[in-house]
């Protein structure tokens, strides 16, 4: 039997997600892959174009997916435009356009595209699913961190998460997570599991196009410099 590719073995962890704990009141966990089976496929599509090998990478991690980039393509920090623009993925039964993911693209580019990237780069979240919390104004994105017992009740499927994308075949000797907050948390769960040698902290996508986007250059820069060295 054949040696089973990077890209087989995120399709399968994708394919088998399912979180079954209970949340605290005004909180649901929402996954792209079984409210719409268009996301299955441009997610396996995307796999199979750029990680089907066996090569090691970099892992960096995100919070949860929003509703907007991954909730919808499977694909972190991937929006629909950026799917289909950069990736050459085009999905037909959504639109969707997502902060976060302009400045990974653009960072991407400066990187030497999508194909240099991802395959030196893996990309998810220690919650792989989108939470949204209820408001007076319909649903919103919630991190997994916004609310204790929210964190509490997903803290465990968080650590096994990890174990699972760490055994795709990521270098565990250097992790990379996206935003201080979301660091704190990680670290939390690094100290009980032992999973991470040593952690570099990069300032979120969503907080630098909201509040530092006039100087997007300078972290653009740090990123590089942080994942290529």
């Amino acid at each position: 039997m054949k040696n089973k590719t990077f890209a087989d073995k995120v399709i399968e962890f994708n394919k088998n997600l399912q979180f079954s704990g209970d949340l605290p009141d005004g909180f649901e966990v929402m996954n792209p892959y079984l409210d719409n089976p268009e996301t299955m496929t441009v997610m396996q599509e995307f796999y199979h174009k750029y990680y089907n090998d066996l090569q090691t990478r970099k892992f960096v991690i995100g919070i949860n997916p929003s509703r907007h980039g991954a909730g919808v393509t499977g694909v972190p920090f991937t929006d629909t435009k950026r799917l289909e623009a950069v990736c050459g993925i085009k999905m037909h039964s959504a639109y969707t356009h997502e902060v976060s993911s302009v400045f990974i693209y653009d960072m991407i580019a400066e990187y030497g595209g999508a194909e240099e990237f991802y395959k030196d780069i893996y990309i998810n979240s220690p919650f792989p699913l989108a939470i949204v919390r209820k408001t007076k104004n319909g649903w919103l994105n919630a991190n997994y961190y916004d609310d204790n017992k929210l964190f509490q009740a997903v803290k465990d499927f968080m650590i096994d998460s990890l174990k699972k994308h760490i055994s795709l075949g990521v270098d565990t000797s250097e992790v990379f997570v996206l935003g201080k907050k979301n660091a704190e948390f990680i670290s939390k769960l690094n100290k009980e599991a032992n999973l991470f040698e040593k952690m570099t902290v990069l300032e979120h996508p969503r907080y630098i196009q909201q509040y530092k986007s006039k100087e997007k250059q300078l972290y653009i820069d740090k990123y590089i410099l942080a994942l290529k060295k």
